[in-house]
């Protein structure tokens, strides 16, 4: 099946949308064999800054986190391994 660039765009617009509009609803995301998304809560602490070590207040927040599937990860491995032993040969 072929599919112009423009509704392939369409296509994958769609996709990422809708990700990131189930994440803005705290809903975790699951793509079989790929991996699975969700949103963390961390709660404030105080930080300090580098350069002056000064304390600095970090406000709690949310932040995406993405979790690689059991197939991706296998996948990663394997292609690393012949990656290995071909530079090996």
């Amino acid at each position: 099946m072929k599919l112009s660039k423009g509704k392939a765009q369409v296509t994958v617009n769609t996709v990422f949308d809708a990700l990131r509009d189930a994440m803005i609803r705290e809903e975790r995301i699951e793509i079989r064999g790929f991996g699975s998304f969700e949103v963390r809560h961390y709660d404030s602490y105080e930080g300090r800054n580098p350069r002056t070590g000064d304390p600095v207040h970090v406000a709690p927040k949310k932040l995406p986190f993405f979790k690689a599937g059991k197939e991706l990860r296998e996948r990663i491995n394997a292609a690393s391994r012949l990656e290995d032993e071909s530079f090996g040969s």
